[in-house]
């Protein structure tokens, strides 16, 4: 098998420090930055979708950042093939490529993850915690031994360390009466992938957000957002969290206050939506909390020395 690239994936909800932890991977580890968020695409809209800013952005090459008009309609698959190609030069180069994501579809896309979304029934909640329990105290190749009676090719495919999809493969497997790999086959990654995930306590990251809000509202969020207002209904921009909120001010329906809190709330669901996404599509992520723990900023590049290594 051939060697893959390595990359390098940080993810996590709205205002946690992605771009600066980014940012400073990238100027220690000679990298390149490889925007994965699905709104940070469009031209002229850089408050909302917080983007790096201009003075972020000099500090290392950023790539997938306004590379389409806010009227275009913008797909995944578009998405995937041009971070490909940004990807496979930045290796050409010899840099380190750093992806950064708040939209957790489309870094699982490029990865070349599946989502687990096509399994139409539910797994017992007692049969899976039993199982990640016995991995826990006995290890993962308990499960992995039991996952080789019912579908040997799962269990040889599934990475080690990757003990929730082993858990999901084993009971999928047998409640199923089908072998996990029949039902939904295992696709090797696109890349050798060392998945960083920040985040905090969920008081401090809802006052984070709050403030970002505030933030924004005062550079000139509804400026962008009167701009979205008036694009096409079918464009993809127009659905960005931080603009659709400020709508019904836009149309004198409430006030500026009331849409501030409005966006306040929507944001800390997408938050809470977005940790919800990473935990139970990726199977191996390595998670930080840089908001109370600074120690971690050192853990996470010693962990990158020995990945890089």
């Amino acid at each position: 098998m051939d060697a893959q690239a390595k990359v390098i994936v940080i993810v996590g909800p709205t205002a946690v420090g992605k771009t600066a932890l980014s940012i400073e991977i990238a100027r220690r580890f000679n990298g390149e930055i490889v925007s994965g968020d699905s709104m940070q695409i469009y031209r002229g809209l850089s408050i909302g979708t917080a983007k790096a800013s201009t003075e972020e952005q000099a500090l290392a090459p950023h790539h997938l950042i306004d590379v389409a008009n806010p009227e275009e309609q913008f797909s995944v698959a578009q998405f995937v093939a041009m971070a490909k190609k940004e990807i496979a030069e930045i290796v050409d180069r010899g840099h380190l490529p750093i992806i950064v994501g708040g939209t957790g579809f489309y870094v699982q896309a490029l990865l070349g993850d599946r989502p687990l979304a096509d399994i139409k029934f539910e797994l017992p909640e007692q049969e899976v915690l039993t199982w990640t329990n016995r991995a826990r105290k006995e290890g993962e190749q308990v499960v992995r031994d039991a996952l080789a009676q019912l579908d040997s090719i799962s269990a040889e495919r599934i990475l080690p360390g990757q003990t929730r999809r082993l858990v999901r493969a084993l009971l999928v497997s047998k409640h199923s009466g089908k072998p996990f790999s029949a039902m939904r086959p295992e696709q090797q990654r696109n890349y050798d992938a060392f998945v960083i995930g920040l985040n905090t306590d969920r008081t401090l990251l809802h006052e984070r957000i709050n403030e970002r809000v505030n933030l924004m509202m005062e550079t000139g969020l509804l400026d962008e957002a009167r701009l979205v207002k008036e694009l096409p209904d079918r464009s993809t921009a127009k659905m960005a969290i931080g603009y659709k909120e400020l709508f019904p001010y836009l149309d004198g329906a409430i006030t500026l206050n009331e849409a501030s809190e409005n966006l306040k709330t929507a944001s800390r669901r997408y938050a809470k939506r977005q940790l919800t996404w990473f935990n139970n599509q990726f199977d191996d992520i390595h998670w930080y909390n840089l908001v109370e723990h600074k120690g971690d900023l050192q853990r996470i590049i010693d962990d990158l020395k020995e990945f890089v290594s």
